[in-house]
C-alpha cells in the first residue's frame, strides 16, 4: 500500500486525447467494462465503496485543486494517479455538476458455477430490466437479504452502468453480478438442482405459500411487459405478491425486494433453534 498522504505519484494530464482519459470517458458514456476488464467510477462514495469492498483501483483521476481527497484514501502502490485540469476532467465525466475524482477499478471475473454452487442458493434473475436504477436497487436488497447473486439475461442494463451502480449503493462491489444466457442458465440450473421461479400476476402462488428455502433463482421480468413468455415456460413454478390495493403490479425492484425478504424470512425460521 502507498500513504494516501504522498502526492509524489501524480502526473499531471493535460491533453483530452489521454489514452487513460478517453478510457474513462468511453467506460462512462457506455456503462460496461472496458476492453481491459475495468469498470469506470465516478464520484467520493462509490470510489470509497470499491475501495472498502477490496477492489483494485488501477487509475485514480482527480480534478486540478483536489488533492486533498487522497488524504485517507489507502491505494496500492501501484495504483495510477492522474491529475486533470478542470475542462478535462469535466469532458470525461457524465454528471453536469461532477464531484472531482473518478477512477477505473478491476473487479473479479466470475462464472456461474461459483455462484450457482453455493449451499441453498437463493439467486435473482433479471430477465429484460432496462432502467439502471431497478436494477441497482435490487442488486442492493439482494445483498440486504443474503441474496448469493444476480444474473442479468439479454436485454439487461449493463449493473456498470453509472446510474445502476450508484442505486446499488457499494453492493455491486461485493454481490455477485453476472450477465448469461438464458440457455447457459437454464442448463447450469437444471445441473445444480436450482429451481426456477418466475414472477407473474396471475395464475402463481402466493409467495408467501412458496417454499423459498430450497435452492431458488427468481426470475425478475421486464418493467414495462414482465417476463418473456419463453422465459416463464421454462421456469418449474409460479409466484405472485398479492395486493389488496387497486395497484395491477409493482415496480420491478419493489417486487424482487419483498420476495427478497420473503424468501430470507422464510429461511431464518427454517433454522434450527439451539
Amino acid at each position: 500500500m502507498q500513504p494516501a498522504s504522498n502526492h509524489a505519484h501524480v502526473r499531471i494530464v493535460q491533453s483530452r486525447q489521454n489514452a487513460r482519459v478517453k478510457e474513462l470517458r468511453a467506460a462512462l458514456r457506455k456503462g460496461e467494462k472496458t476492453d481491459s476488464g475495468l469498470i469506470a467510477l465516478e464520484g467520493q462514495h462509490l470510489v470509497e465503496e470499491a475501495l472498502r469492498s477490496g477492489l483494485h483501483i488501477a487509475t485514480l483521476f482527480i480534478r486540478s485543486g483536489h488533492l486533498d481527497l487522497l488524504n485517507g484514501l489507502v491505494l496500492r502502490s501501484h495504483t495510477e494517479i492522474i491529475e486533470l485540469p478542470p475542462d478535462i476532467f469535466a469532458s470525461a465525466v457524465t454528471t453536469e455538476s461532477p464531484q472531482p475524482i473518478a477512477a477505473l477499478a478491476e473487479v473479479p471475473a466470475l462464472t456461474l458455477d461459483e455462484i450457482l454452487g453455493k449451499r441453498q442458493p437463493l439467486i435473482i434473475v433479471s430477465a429484460g430490466l432496462q432502467d439502471p436504477g431497478n436494477l441497482g436497487a435490487i442488486v442492493r436488497s439482494a445483498e440486504a437479504f443474503a441474496a448469493d447473486g444476480v444474473i442479468a439475461l439479454a436485454g439487461t442494463v449493463s449493473i456498470w452502468n453509472a446510474k445502476a451502480l450508484r442505486a446499488s449503493s457499494g453492493s455491486a462491489f461485493r454481490l455477485p453480478v453476472l450477465h448469461a444466457s438464458s440457455d447457459d442458465l437454464f442448463s447450469a440450473l437444471h445441473a445444480y438442482s436450482i429451481r426456477s421461479v418466475a414472477t407473474t400476476v396471475e395464475g402463481a402462488t402466493p409467495a408467501q405459500q412458496l417454499d423459498l428455502t430450497q435452492p431458488t433463482a427468481l426470475f425478475i421480468g421486464n418493467e414495462g411487459n414482465g417476463l418473456p413468455p419463453d422465459i416463464a415456460r421454462h421456469c418449474d413454478d409460479r409466484i405472485t405478491i398479492p395486493c389488496p390495493g387497486p395497484v395491477e403490479s409493482l415496480n420491478a425492484a419493489v417486487a424482487a425486494s419483498i420476495l427478497l425478504y420473503e424468501a430470507s424470512r422464510q429461511r431464518r425460521n427454517s433454522l434450527p433453534t439451539k
